[in-house]
């Protein structure tokens, strides 16, 4: 799921060169699978579907549905479904759509229609088989990472900046209740300069497998993130799987630092990674360490072909495409 990006969003003064990102990645994500692309209105959808006509995959594989948005970082304003595992009662359904407050990460932007984005989505019978559990909790997509098997990966640095009177016991024992893990690993080190998040999982550490975790990796003493980023392997070092075993880790090169036309400069990581049916696409900056990027993720994703996709416009906004999409279970859309 994307939201496309329009003269309405944050996206207005480099719109052009982000547009062509979002074709480049909707026309990726479709090669392998469905997506389903938010719009705000009819004329937009037209515009949308004459920029992707010519794509062989698009006019079967790619759903349009109309609603109101501040942004498109989907990410953190879309709902973290859960299937039936999680013991719904008999009757609604087999997904779990959470829906947690997002605060435009802290009360930095205004998001009061992107908060309201899933209940209104839900609302106009967008998704079946489904129940809709709102949580009156701040909670972005982009702070935690899940492994499949009841693991969860963040960090405290995010979450105690949304909710400074919980302690770490507090905010494990909350993601274990409302997102039904059982084990919420919590890193204390890693932080990009230019991201906005305080620290979002989905731009330091992922999982790649139940026992492998792709990071990005900092290997220049003289840069800004050296001792924070260090500090964060050292962590993902002493981690120990269900089975009391290290992780296999996968580290990301670094890239040397990339800056705005105003010297800004911006939150360029790779681990930001959309893994998605059959692939995994990895944020491309037009540097050279594109290349180290894409070898690090076909070992750790020996099974998923990996695409680079344009993400240079994106970063401009600090974020790049795991950040701007929102994976749905097959089936939790009424189409």
């Amino acid at each position: 799921m994307l939201a496309w990006p329009h003269a309405e969003t944050d996206w207005v003064d480099n719109l052009a060169d982000v547009q062509a990102s979002y074709v480049a990645l909707i026309g990726a994500i479709c090669r392998f699978q469905r997506a389903l692309l938010i719009v705000p209105d009819a004329a937009t959808a037209a515009e949308v579907r004459l920029r992707l006509q010519t794509d062989p995959n698009c006019p079967t594989r790619l759903g349009i549905v109309h609603a109101a948005y501040d942004d498109t970082w989907l990410r953190d304003s879309g709902p973290i479904t859960l299937t039936s595992a999680v013991e719904n009662p008999p009757g609604n359904g087999d997904f779990l759509l959470n829906d947690f407050r997002f605060t435009g990460w802290g009360g930095k932007f205004s998001a009061s229609r992107d908060d309201l984005l899933v209940s209104a989505l839900f609302g106009a019978g967008k998704f079946r088989n489904a129940q809709l559990q709102p949580w009156d909790f701040a909670l972005e997509g982009g702070a935690i990472d899940g492994d499949g098997a009841g693991s969860l990966l963040t960090t405290f640095h995010c979450l105690h900046q949304r909710h400074p009177g919980l302690s770490r016991d507090d905010l494990r024992q909350a993601l274990a209740r409302m997102l039904h893990a059982d084990r919420v690993l919590m890193l204390e080190h890693g932080e990009l300069q230019g991201d906005d998040t305080d620290a979002h999982i989905d731009t330091l550490a992922r999982f790649a497998a139940v026992d492998a975790i792709v990071f990005q990796g900092c290997d220049d003493p003289d840069d800004t993130h050296y001792a924070s980023l260090s500090s964060m392997r050292d962590e993902l070092k002493a981690m120990r799987t269900r089975d009391e075993k290290p992780y296999r880790l996968f580290e990301l090169p670094w890239a040397k630092p990339i800056v705005a036309s105003n010297g800004r400069r911006l939150a360029a990581s790779y681990a930001n990674f959309l893994i998605i049916n059959g692939a995994v696409l990895m944020p491309a900056y037009g540097v050279p360490t594109d290349v180290a990027a894409a070898q690090v993720l076909r070992m750790a994703f020996l099974d998923r072909e990996v695409v680079a996709v344009p993400c240079r416009a994106l970063i401009e906004q600090n974020g790049s495409l795991h950040c701007v999409t929102m994976q749905l279970p097959l089936g939790v859309m009424n189409e």
